[in-house]
């Protein structure tokens, strides 16, 4: 079954916050989806992290060393019904994208962010819980 994955619960797994061992109990067994971007906005956070001197140089080529070991499928996204769906709900495109994925795929949505969540669920997306 594939579970349509959202950037920050790599970063998660990645930065080996609290909610890491509920994840991977969660995606255990399963095929881990996300948007084409994914690779991109996992790089752009962890420079955000640098910037903001919360992470190292060292430590950004580690984490994205880190992510690049996970098994992922990335998706390409039906930009139209994207932008359609961030119009619809007031939300950023990059938000719409996994949420066109998990609607056009019926995958079940795993998401650290409370908005994101809640418009999966006024969108019929079962979200699963961390």
């Amino acid at each position: 079954m594939g579970v349509l994955v959202d950037a920050n619960i790599y970063l998660a797994v990645i930065l080996d916050e609290p909610e890491k061992k509920s994840i991977v109990e969660l995606t255990q067994n399963s095929e881990l989806v996300s948007p084409l971007v994914l690779p991109y906005e996992i790089g752009n956070a962890l420079s955000a992290m640098f910037k903001r001197d919360r992470l190292t140089k060292v430590q950004v080529v580690d984490c994205f060393d880190i992510y690049n070991t996970i098994p992922v499928r990335l998706v390409d996204v039906d930009i139209k019904a994207a932008l359609q769906i961030a119009f619809d709900f007031s939300i950023y495109a990059y938000d719409a994208y996994y949420l066109e994925i998990a609607r056009r795929f019926k995958f079940n949505l795993l998401s650290l962010d409370k908005k994101m969540m809640s418009v999966a669920s006024e969108m019929g997306i079962h979200v699963l819980e961390v």
